[in-house]
């Protein structure tokens, strides 16, 4: 009876049983796949009340559970156990582990899911940043960490692929999967139901071999691995096997560790692609800045005053100001494809006001708008003047309808994460 429970509430939560699913499947464009599209279809997990997954989606996953053993005793009373069906739902487990571990794993080794700071971000107060940003970013600034951790993600989902290194791998998940919950629940993450269901997964493959391995380790006995093994009679049998692990193969390693690595060149999918304004990435402090032609001058408490302005490679443009921001948050992995749904640089980051712009080369303006949801009426066109390399002068309306003229002046700013990978931990650093 435990195994009938167990067989179908982790085919429930293994198999996509979702319409909607197929319909995303059959509603790809083909002919010009990106790795976004697997990503998405190998995080699939039942949700009964939300777009992300929650823990009362486990209850009902389990309410099915017990029907289906309910039922399946008063259809089958006869059977005592079942190691055909034991055998198999560890495979449909392991491939389904395996493709979840692939899906996180090729973006962390390619560096893209946690990308590094954004010249903004660098010059955001600490206290300015949530918990789950700055995990974020604290990994993000170590590209080769975050390549490693994605390189024992992908050693634990070849593991997996195989029979006899399957329990290998599903313990390699619990410690490091394990750590995903925990970081996620540290931090205000949004993963963590998803990270739990996978490491349900890598606890039930585990506990195939626990026993075996107790005995071997702990009591010091000989112990004899189970063989068991299905017999495929039909020559059909053996070679769709060989077929459809060939095609996982090739579809999930292959074809989407090249996608990745492709999006990782041209692409990083967190941050917009459309270009800024040419040579004029940086930090800018705030010269002068007149509104309605009266000088503001500097002050850390002025609301209105700017304190500094950022230029980023990409058409942002973010403000400092004493100006509240109404925080929004990215808590789950998203990639989008539109650059105005890529706002993964403004979320969770308070004390800068983000805007993506247009550039009119022509007459020399930019239409600003504010990137933040919470601020769609946000919306200043500006005029922009260039004397110098090193300074920009902004003049136009703002949202308020007030006259502006800022004169910004590029800041030389050496960031110490970036002059000790030129220089070396070991060697001074001249700031």
């Amino acid at each position: 009876m435990l195994f009938r429970f167990f067989f179908v509430y982790f085919l429930v939560q293994a198999v996509p049983l979702d319409w909607k699913y197929y319909r995303d499947i059959f509603s790809l464009d083909w002919s010009s796949l990106h790795f976004s599209n697997f990503f998405y279809l190998a995080r699939y997990t039942p949700r009964f009340f939300s777009e992300v997954p929650e823990l009362a989606d486990w209850f009902v996953v389990a309410v099915i559970a017990l029907i289906g053993t309910i039922t399946w005793g008063i259809v089958d009373s006869k059977s005592k156990e079942y190691n055909n069906l034991y055998y198999w739902l560890r495979v449909v487990l392991r491939y389904r582990l395996a493709v979840a571990l692939l899906a996180y794993g090729f973006i962390k080794f390619f560096p893209l899911q946690m990308p590094y700071p954004s010249i903004s971000n660098l010059n955001t107060n600490y206290g300015d940043i949530e918990a789950w940003k700055l995990f974020s970013m604290s990994t993000g600034i170590v590209p080769g960490y975050e390549s490693f951790l994605g390189l024992v993600e992908l050693l634990a989902a070849l593991l997996l692929l195989y029979r006899k290194t399957a329990s290998i791998g599903a313990f390699i998940v619990l410690p490091y999967t394990g750590n995903v919950v925990m970081s996620n629940l540290a931090y205000e993450g949004g993963e963590y139901v998803y990270a739990l269901v996978l490491v349900t997964f890598a606890l039930f493959l585990v506990a195939f071999d626990a026993a075996r391995l107790i005995t071997l380790t702990s009591l010091e006995k000989p112990t004899a691995p189970n063989r068991f093994n299905p017999v495929l009679k039909e020559g059909w049998q053996k070679n769709g096997r060989l077929i459809l692990k060939s095609a996982f193969v090739l579809v999930f390693v292959v074809f989407y560790g090249y996608k990745t690595y492709a999006g990782s060149r041209n692409d990083v999918y967190h941050y917009p692609q459309t270009p800024g304004l040419a040579d004029a990435s940086g930090i800018y402090n705030v010269k002068e800045f007149r509104i309605n032609n009266n000088v503001l001058p500097y002050s850390p408490t002025d609301a209105v005053r700017w304190k500094d302005v950022v230029f980023e490679k990409w058409a942002t443009l973010s403000i400092r100001a004493n100006r509240p921001v109404t925080l929004t948050a990215a808590l789950t992995e998203e990639i989008f494809l539109d650059d105005e749904k890529r706002t993964y640089e403004l979320s969770g980051s308070a004390g800068r006001h983000y805007y993506s712009y247009e550039i009119d080369a022509a007459n020399k303006t930019l239409t600003l708008q504010n990137r933040n949801k919470n601020y769609v009426s946000d919306r200043l066109v500006l005029h922009y003047d260039r004397p110098d390399a090193n300074t920009i002068i902004l003049s136009g309306i703002d949202q308020h309808k007030d006259t502006l003229y800022v004169v910004l002046e590029r800041i030389d700013k050496k960031y110490l994460l970036e002059e000790a990978a030129k220089g070396g931990r070991r060697r001074g650093l001249k700031l």
